[in-house]
């Protein structure tokens, strides 16, 4: 299962508790994993679900983007992945 988790050295609010991004391989269903003082919240999008999906590369770090074909949260972002 691939997971992207954000940068701890960016220098937001994911010092403490980084946002992390998992993609199952199974049914390609993403799960988004928002950083809270106390554990994260959970988002979950299914693959037939996502609108298109966006990467900013930058020299140090990256940003995904990704929107959904609707509802209450039309986008999740995960800012400041390390490039490997």
């Amino acid at each position: 299962m691939p997971t992207y988790e954000a940068s701890r050295i960016s220098g937001n609010d994911n010092v403490v508790f980084p946002n992390r991004l998992e993609i199952d391989d199974d049914n390609g269903n993403i799960t988004f994993f928002k950083g809270t003082i106390v554990g994260y919240r959970q988002s979950f999008l299914a693959r037939n679900n996502v609108a298109s999906v966006r990467i900013a590369s930058g020299l140090l770090f990256a940003d995904i983007i990704i929107e959904s074909t609707g509802g209450k949260e039309m986008f999740y972002q995960i800012q400041y992945i390390s490039q490997k």
